[in-house]
């Protein structure tokens, strides 16, 4: 974990101090709604449907013990008991009162915690891989990098106020467990020629009403030149990005406009101005490293009796099998945690659950815990002589459901039970289609499968990315479901393709059933459902959801 120092105290503490006075003020009635928007927005406080929700940052989506039940406090006292991890590995509470929000703020400062940046035309929250510090593939922990990214553009005067919000992701695994590539920029940790560790830079990626695959601009970056190269980026967007109309507002439609060499060339020109003057120094890099607390690797981890277990346990086998990852250390495993539990609302955590990971993690996990832009949790360090452990707490609290990758771990936005901007519900759909596919070996037999569903066209649950994307949409009043197959936000990125006519709510869990019966009498031995899909294209899937229809 990165920890905290006086300067980052103090920034938390002017800010909480500031937003006391302004909260105070809109209850006074000295400041009308509208002026009030934009000081709420900048504190990640957002007015829905029912009430006001709160959005909390999770750097990178790094989370102490200490932090998760601060969480579970906030939750309790605040809240209705839970919280919602987001696809950004933010927290959201969704039913927060305005004068608590302060004192909210005061909490999540007390242990490190804020709402900077989690909403706004600025440098959201900067997400990395999950697995950081603990991948076996990975070059070097991208934490690092995601830090100092953090503190160079937390209240940044020139990049507060850019055309449109901007979102970044950095990973050092080939395989991309961040959707680097549907970021505004998306930074690859590579090795170079010389050996140095530097960047591939991918700018324009983007989902919502325009989605692409982010272009690489440059191929590699020499890791000490980062700095200077991203505010070359953010000063072309800050001149040449649209600010007449929202829908054309983000970076991808600027790259997409001028064409990717073009943007690119504007880049290296700005760049060349900025000069080395423009970098962190190196030794600023080497504190902010240094500041990490790493976790002690140091005895000998033994396996105990985790095979016996495995062998003698069909359920704990079916947890290991889809719920625990290699781990870079022999002896450990990485441990992901769903927060998909069949008929639950994707993402959604009791103050209670949280207060179990805490537990787990303290005393298991080296005291880290993560979230997902896939909206699960994760203990990277875990011995494997305790993954039994883990797995029977996680079993009692509701939270060893052993599904990651798998059909039933769906990615859903709250839509239109919560969010204001929503055209149709998202949660219901998710639940009803994790329920058709509940029995475990069902799943495991139709193997990755990565539904992800947005109850809008700004695509808070990545539907254009997702290998079967739901997108809700308003017909009249009635609430419609736009299908796309073929997308990733894997390292082959890909923006799903309509498959036809969008369908009635209770024809949604039927045509995915449908898409899967599909996929298991076309498949091919090892193919996973992109595979087939590409090798077959979409007019057996069409067929088969359509089919009735005429």
């Amino acid at each position: 974990m990165y920890r905290y120092d006086a300067i980052d105290r103090a920034v938390l503490a002017d800010r909480t101090a500031e937003f006391r006075d302004q909260v105070r003020r809109r209850l006074a009635g000295e400041l009308t709604e509208d002026q009030f928007k934009p000081l709420r927005l900048m504190n990640g406080l957002y007015l829905q449907l029912h009430a006001y929700m709160l959005r909390v940052a999770v750097p990178y989506g790094s989370l102490s013990p200490i932090q998760m039940r601060a969480l579970a406090d906030i939750a309790r006292r605040f809240d209705r008991g839970y919280g919602h991890f987001t696809t950004r590995t933010n927290i959201q509470f969704n039913w927060v009162k305005l004068a608590d929000a302060p004192d909210i703020l005061d909490a999540l400062a007390a242990v490190d915690l804020h709402a900077i940046q989690t909403s706004g035309n600025c440098i959201r929250n900067v997400t990395a891989d999950p697995y950081a510090g603990a991948a076996a593939d990975e070059l070097e922990d991208p934490r690092v990098w995601c830090e100092a990214i953090r503190q160079w553009s937390s209240l940044h005067p020139e990049f507060s106020f850019l055309p449109r919000k901007f979102k970044i992701a950095v990973t050092a695994s080939p395989h991309d467990r961040t959707a680097a590539k549907v970021h505004d920029i998306g930074l690859l940790l590579r090795r170079g020629r010389d050996g140095e560790i530097g960047f591939e830079v991918i700018v324009g990626g983007g989902m919502g009403r325009t989605p692409y695959v982010g272009p690489t601009i440059r191929a590699y970056l020499p890791s000490n030149r980062l700095f200077s190269y991203l505010e070359a980026i953010l000063r072309v967007y800050n001149r040449h990005g649209r600010r007449d109309n929202a829908y054309k507002a983000r970076i991808k439609i600027l790259v997409a406009a001028l064409g990717a060499e073009a943007f690119a060339r504007e880049v290296e020109a700005e760049w060349e101005k900025i000069g080395p003057e423009g970098d962190v120094p190196a030794a600023e890099i080497e504190r902010i490293r240094d500041a990490f607390t790493t976790p002690d690797f140091s005895s000998d981890p033994s396996t105990g009796d985790f095979e016996a277990r495995r062998a003698a346990e069909p359920a704990f086998a079916r947890f290991v099998r889809n719920n625990v990852k290699a781990h870079i250390r022999p002896g450990y495993g990485i441990i992901d945690i769903s927060l998909k539990g069949i008929g639950e609302t994707p993402g959604d955590i009791s103050a209670d659950q949280m207060d179990l990971v805490a537990d787990l993690a303290e005393r298991f996990g080296q005291g880290d815990i993560r979230s997902t832009h896939e909206q699960n949790l994760v203990l990277p360090h875990v011995r494997l002589e305790h993954v039994y452990d883990v797995w029977k707490g996680l079993h009692a609290a509701g939270l060893a459901t052993p599904n990651i990758n798998l059909i039933s771990d769906i990615i859903a936005c709250p839509g239109l039970d919560y969010c204001a901007l929503a055209n149709a519900r998202a949660i219901c759909v998710a639940q009803d289609i994790a329920r058709r596919f509940e029995a475990p070996d069902r799943a495991e037999a139709i193997g990755e499968f990565k539904i992800k569903i947005s109850g809008c066209i700004n695509a808070c649950g990545h539907h254009h990315v997702g290998h079967i994307g739901i997108l809700g949409v308003d017909k009249k009043g009635e609430e419609f479901y736009q299908l796309t197959l073929g997308g990733s936000g894997a390292e082959d990125a890909a923006v799903g393709k309509m498959l036809g006519p969008a369908l009635p709510i209770d024809r949604v869990t039927d045509a995915v059933e449908a898409i899967v019966d599909a996929y298991l009498r076309e498949r091919r031995e090892g193919e996973r459902f992109l595979d087939t899909l590409r090798r077959t294209g979409d007019a057996p899937f069409k067929e088969a959801v359509y089919a009735e229809a005429h």
